[in-house]
């Protein structure tokens, strides 16, 4: 093989490498209902370029996607997103997005592996997507939070109402949250930290 006029092969770039005073990295998933956001905050938050795998959707999803209130998705995410944060100069998270069709869901087995906690992304008019996906992490035992996405038609409920609604523990948080900015994906990501924390010292 004549390597002379190949392309040169380059290593990821210097944004991409893991910062060398990490000291602990976290798995975290990101889950919900078909269009709610999840590929958004992984974007948004991951402060490498993220990895995606959308596909465009096709005449063979309708009658067995659920797109109430996404009429205007053109892509769906087929496997998985992924990236990276750092919460500290020493802690880092590895963000995994899942696919939120159910015909997608025997791929949560391998995502959930090894995964401390999830964050739960709720549209407020598909309420009832939720319901499963919830019921899911409570048999796995994953502990998580839930955040509700901002979208600007969605109607707006007070937190212990969606509590209710949802069945939640007390003990687990409920937040408000845009998964278009990196701020408020951060602080939800920030809040399932506190609580996975609160979790572990109470079981000292």
């Amino acid at each position: 093989m004549d390597f002379k006029n190949s392309d040169t092969i380059t290593g990821p770039s210097s944004e991409d490498h893991l910062p060398h005073t990490a000291t602990a990295a976290v798995k975290v998933v990101i889950v919900g209902g078909f269009g709610v956001g999840k590929t958004t905050m992984v974007g948004s938050v991951s402060e490498i370029r993220p990895l995606t795998t959308e596909e465009t959707m096709t005449q063979a999803g309708i009658g067995v996607d659920d797109n109430y209130g996404s009429d205007t998705k053109t892509a769906t995410t087929v496997a998985m997103d992924f990236g990276r944060i750092s919460i500290s100069e020493e802690l880092v998270l590895y963000l995994f997005g899942t696919p939120g069709q159910e015909r997608f869901w025997f791929l949560w087995n391998g995502l959930f592996e090894g995964a401390l906690g999830a964050v739960v992304l709720i549209d407020t008019r598909r309420l009832a997507v939720s319901f499963d996906v919830i019921g899911r992490l409570e048999e796995r035992g994953v502990p998580f939070v839930v955040a509700v996405n901002d979208f600007p038609d969605a109607p707006s409920h007070p937190m212990d109402a969606l509590r209710r609604a949802l069945d939640l523990d007390e003990a687990v948080p409920i937040v408000k949250c845009d998964a278009r900015q990196r701020a408020s994906s951060r602080d939800t990501l920030l809040t399932l930290m506190r609580y996975l924390h609160s979790l572990t010292v109470s079981r000292v």
